[in-house]
Order: structure tokens, then C-alpha cells, then sequence
């Protein structure tokens, strides 16, 4: 198989293959997304392409753009065994650079993208979607064995779903990178997939301070409270070193995408503080910056914080 930057390697600049990729994976998951991230990139897109008329399509004159494939279990002749085929299909032909691009995500995000869109599954339109998801995984699970790229979107924002598949697939002289910081509780585990993970519960816990508790590290005065620590300079300038040293190299490796999470005990002061800051520094530094607060985003979902928040207010009135 080729390898996974193979489309966008100098190397290739003078191919004259059709270059195709196969995009696929679980609904859900993002695949309209990389679609129209590929789009985005110049690919001519043709989604749920009926298997039976990909022959016809690729012993045809080749087209003068990239190609973009969208294929799941709504293609009306959908089956494993005829994708893998035309997966051995296309890359026999000696006329064709072709690459599988596998978008995936946990089944409990998958579970709650469903509940939230209240769309019914293709594999359990009158069921539970549950039962419709694990049946689609487990359909796929061959084709996800055979992908040359592999992205978990899980844990990611649909911006930064486009921001992985533009450094897998951008020219070289468009490839970014993309910084993403977390904030998170250590109670409910680490963030999945992030490359640097620092824990920030040796700071002055604002949860010790009445006045701040229903607050959160987006708070000015939480963050001054945290800044307060005699500790948090010294910790924050080798933190804000650190990260400034590897970024360009990153960059230079051809890196796409950098993720960085704070913790602390509940993901509400501490951790959200540094990491506002360090989002904040970034940004003013040039780089193009996303965050992601966890526990702040699952308790506003439960409306813990507007309640935290409105019961401050009546206390303080």
C-alpha cells in the first residue's frame, strides 16, 4: 500500500496516475466532513458512488483533478467484500494512485451525535441506534484494517477534523499546523489522543475560595487567583518555552496537528486558566489555536455551570 502522505509527497509532484481516495467509515464519524475538506483542497467529490458503477468509472478517461469517493453502507449495492475488491482493484492498476481514508469515532460519541441530530441509523432505522452502529462497525471493521489513514475524530471539533485532513492532504506549501489545548479533570481520565499532558494541581485551588468556586478558569478573577501562586510563573514561562521550541519543529516534520492538556481535580479553574493563557499566547504568536475545555462543555450539556453560576448570584444579591 502507499504510504499515508503519499498524495501529497514532492515525490509525486510529477505522477500522472489518477489519484482517488476512498473515504469512508462509520456514520457519524465525519466522513461528510472530509469530503468537503478534500473539496476544499481541489478533489472533485462524488459521494455513495454505487460500487457497480466504480469500474466505469475508473476504465474511463482520466479526470484532470483528484478524486474523492464517498462510501458507506447507504451505497445501494454496498458490501465488504465488494469494496475490498474494489479497494484490490484499484490498486492494481498501475494507472491509478489510489489511497483508503478511514474516519472513525468512539460508539459513545456516535451514540450521542444520533441522540443529539435525532437522525435514525441506516442499519436501524426503526431501532435503537446502538444496535445500528455496533452492526455498521463490525461490517467495516475489514475496511478499517486496510485504511492507509486512520483518524479518530473522537475527541475532535468538525474544524479540527478539516485541519487533520488538511495536513494529510494540503501541498506542502499549504500544510499548517494546528494547536489544540485542553483543559480536563483527572476524575473522569486523560483526553484521548493528545501529545503532551501536564497537571496543574499543584496550584492554588480557587475551589477553596468561596467567592470563586462557582467561577471558572475563564474568569478573570480565577485567573488572576491561579497567576497568584508563586509557583505558576516559573511553571508557565518553562511550559510556554517548551512549547514555542517544538511548534516550529513540528511544523518542519510535516506535523498537522498538536495537542496540548492541562488537568487539574475538577477541569474547572486551574487547568481551564493555563490553558486560556497558553491559547491566548499562541494566538498572538501566529498559530492557529483551538481549545477544548471538556468538563466545562459536559456540565453546560447538563446545565451544571448555569446553575452554579445563578446560585452565586442570588448569594451575593
Amino acid at each position: 500500500m502507499p504510504g499515508p502522505r503519499a498524495f501529497a509527497d514532492d515525490s509525486l509532484a510529477d505522477d500522472t496516475r489518477q489519484r482517488i481516495v476512498l473515504v469512508t467509515g462509520p456514520s457519524g464519524a465525519g466522513r461528510s466532513t472530509a469530503l468537503h475538506a478534500l473539496e476544499d483542497l481541489g478533489y472533485e467529490i462524488i459521494d455513495n458512488l454505487p460500487l457497480s458503477l466504480l469500474p466505469r468509472l475508473i476504465d474511463g478517461p482520466p479526470l484532470p483533478r483528484s478524486l474523492a469517493l464517498g462510501l458507506d453502507v447507504r451505497n445501494r449495492d454496498f458490501g465488504t467484500d465488494a469494496l475490498i475488491e474494489a479497494i484490490d482493484r484499484l490498486a492494481a492498476s498501475p494507472e491509478i494512485a489510489e489511497q483508503v481514508l478511514y474516519v472513525d469515532s468512539g460508539e459513545d460519541v456516535l451514540v450521542r451525535r444520533y441522540s443529539e441530530t435525532r437522525r435514525r441509523h441506516p442499519l436501524s432505522p426503526d431501532g435503537a441506534a446502538l444496535s445500528g452502529i455496533r452492526r455498521e462497525r463490525e461490517l467495516l471493521l475489514p475496511i478499517r484494517a486496510r485504511a492507509d489513514i486512520l483518524i479518530d475524530s473522537t475527541e475532535m471539533t468538525p474544524h479540527e477534523l478539516r485541519a487533520e485532513i488538511e495536513g494529510w492532504f494540503a501541498p506542502e506549501e499549504g500544510r499548517t499546523l494546528n494547536v489544540t489545548v485542553h483543559s480536563f479533570s483527572y476524575k473522569r481520565g486523560l483526553p484521548r489522543g493528545v501529545d503532551i499532558v501536564l497537571d496543574c494541581r499543584f496550584l492554588r485551588n480557587p475551589h477553596w475560595a468561596p467567592a470563586l468556586r462557582g467561577l471558572t478558569g475563564r474568569d478573570a478573577a480565577v485567573d488572576a487567583h491561579v497567576a497568584a501562586d508563586p509557583r505558576f510563573a516559573p511553571f508557565y514561562d518553562q511550559i510556554l518555552g517548551l512549547v514555542r521550541l517544538m511548534l516550529p519543529a513540528c511544523r518542519d516534520e510535516g506535523k498537522s496537528h498538536l495537542s496540548i492538556a492541562f488537568g487539574c481535580t475538577g477541569g474547572q479553574h486551574r487547568s481551564v486558566a493555563v490553558a486560556e493563557r497558553l491559547a491566548k499566547t499562541l494566538a498572538q504568536d501566529g498559530w492557529q489555536v483551538s481549545k477544548r475545555h471538556r468538563e466545562l462543555e459536559r456540565r453546560a450539556e447538563t446545565g451544571e455551570l448555569s446553575q452554579a453560576a445563578g446560585l452565586k448570584r442570588e448569594l451575593d444579591a
